[in-house]
């Protein structure tokens, strides 16, 4: 059994669980609160809980720290994400304890990241960051949280729906310098991510069989992914190999070094061509359109561009202000088709009525 005591004027109490004795302060003068507490912490005990006292221990900085381990021992592509995603959790939760992170104190936080002007987005993954991290506390053996709070999620209305037309794209490569035309080219025919582009190496390439195949843990999904290379793309990688230099593995290089970052260059060249604002990424929403415009199914096009979930996939299928009016005329060329007929039908049945009417006539006379 607990008992209650008296250090000073602030009550304590102890408990035993599993045979091992618990000491905590009450925080209170009162005798009433020290006892209530002490029932809290047997009920604990009763149903097998761990007692609270365990809990109040642990702090945010604890979490964050596996929470980042985590994603350097599961190798995770995105740690750079999650580290800045940490680091602005830090400036508002940092030395707090696990038992005072409640719902109250993270929409605080969502205020302050909305008054910084955070987009709701960059704010959605910060949460989600947070809500992983306490996660696998609770899931720790044995576990350091006994409750995730509910962390409400903002709306996010910023999906970016950029494509290029082939004339835009025609224009883009031609204000690229030399070096970074293969890998735009490669992006705007397989909807390839850059960082997939810029790390090809010739071990991904087969000139032979006519292949580019990335390996499972190469991918943003995991999964591998073989391109077969079509008569664009097969003189694009030829024309790399003959540009091939002996110290350098990579496919698209600058003199016999990796590319690390073309924004520089692609901004420049935006900018040159009038197409200022455009991304890399619109390259990929563009493949997708391409591959389904031209008739490429969908299950066929996901391979070929990487994607894993429908859902992203519809969002890259955009449609464009030209396919409206493309609609907009093979709807009204329907209809016309349609009037046509009904037209034509009711011809063919008024001359049979006529027809009909002038042999009644004779049968009469």
């Amino acid at each position: 059994m607990g008992s209650i005591y008296k250090r000073g004027k602030t009550w304590w109490i102890q408990y035993y669980r599993n045979g091992k004795p618990y000491q905590e302060s009450s925080k209170s003068a009162k005798k009433t609160v020290a006892r209530k507490k002490l029932e809290i912490r047997e009920g604990e005990i009763a149903r097998g809980k761990l007692p609270g006292i365990q809990f109040d221990k642990v702090s945010f900085d604890e979490l964050a720290a596996d929470f980042l381990t985590d994603y350097e021992l599961n190798q995770r592509k995105s740690l750079e994400r999650a580290q800045i995603s940490v680091g602005h959790l830090k400036d508002f939760f940092e030395g707090m304890k696990v038992v005072d992170i409640t719902s109250a104190r993270v929409k605080a936080y969502i205020k302050i990241r909305l008054a910084d002007g955070a987009a709701n987005g960059t704010i959605n993954r910060e949460l989600a960051a947070l809500k992983r991290m306490l996660y696998l506390g609770a899931k720790d053996t044995p576990p350091r949280v006994d409750r995730v709070p509910y962390i409400p999620m903002l709306e996010e209305n910023n999906t970016r729906k950029g494509f290029f037309e082939h004339e835009e794209y025609l224009a883009i490569l031609k204000a690229l310098p030399a070096d970074l035309r293969g890998p735009v080219t490669f992006g705007y025919v397989t909807g390839w991510r850059r960082g997939e582009i810029l790390g090809l190496t010739w071990k991904h390439v087969d000139l032979k069989e006519g292949t580019v195949r990335l390996e499972t843990g190469e991918t943003k999904n995991s999964e591998a992914r073989t391109v077969y290379l079509d008569e664009e793309l097969s003189k694009l990688l030829k024309i790399q190999n003959l540009r091939r230099h002996d110290d350098c593995e990579y496919v698209f290089h600058r003199d016999g070094q990796r590319i690390k970052d073309l924004r520089g260059a692609w901004e420049k060249a935006c900018k040159d061509s009038g197409l200022t604002g455009r991304l890399f990424h619109d390259l990929r929403r563009t493949a997708v359109r391409n591959m389904v415009r031209a008739g490429i199914p969908e299950g066929v096009a996901m391979k070929i561009s990487g994607h894993k979930t429908r859902t992203v996939f519809e969002r890259y299928n955009i449609v464009s202000p030209d396919d409206l009016k493309r609609a907009a005329l093979k709807h009204e060329a329907y209809r016309q088709e349609k009037d046509a007929t009904t037209a034509k039908t009711a011809t063919i049945e008024e001359s049979a009525n006529k027809t009909g009417n002038v042999v009644n006539l004779e049968r009469r006379n």
